[in-house]
């Protein structure tokens, strides 16, 4: 780490609080690596948060939302474990339920975040917006400093790793 964000003298206080919001996504896994760049850049507290789409569930048959439901809890805990397993620090996790951009936007104000950080397509992928729906709703609703990250395409990650 240490590639993102190159700092001349002492920011330390520019963000003390940041929430990743992760859904396991490739684009979210960038967003994570950047996010946890400027944590560490700034000596920030990180959080990291995971929406369960209640609409997803709601849109299943009855006789799989069972099971969806505990696919879903259980990526939730992987996306998590991913982020707590990326850094040495310490990172602060939960799991809400409900409409993505919503929630993201709640909890950053509850956490009294500096900063949110998350990827520009998720699970749904991409649809020919220039921001995934989740992102785009968390722009336009979030009062504080949204961090988005577009994912690589396969030239850019070759062209970075060479």
């Amino acid at each position: 780490m240490g590639w993102f964000i190159p700092l001349a003298g002492d920011h330390s206080t520019m963000f003390d609080t940041v929430v990743i919001a992760t859904d396991g996504s490739d684009s979210a896994s960038r967003a994570v690596d950047v996010a946890l760049d400027v944590a560490e850049k700034f000596d920030a507290e990180v959080h990291a948060l995971y929406v369960v789409d209640r609409g997803d569930v709601a849109a299943s048959p009855d006789e799989l939302r069972k099971e969806l439901v505990d696919a879903l809890e259980a990526a939730a805990e992987e996306a998590l474990d991913d982020v707590r397993d990326r850094t040495d620090g310490s990172v602060e996790t939960a799991v809400r339920n409900g409409r993505p951009g919503a929630e993201i936007t709640q909890y950053v104000e509850e956490v009294d975040a500096d900063v949110v950080a998350l990827g520009t397509r998720g699970r749904h992928g991409d649809h020919g917006f220039v921001l995934g729906s989740v992102a785009e709703a968390v722009v336009r609703r979030c009062d504080r400093p949204v961090l988005t990250v577009r994912q690589l395409d396969d030239a850019e990650v070759a062209a970075a790793d060479a």
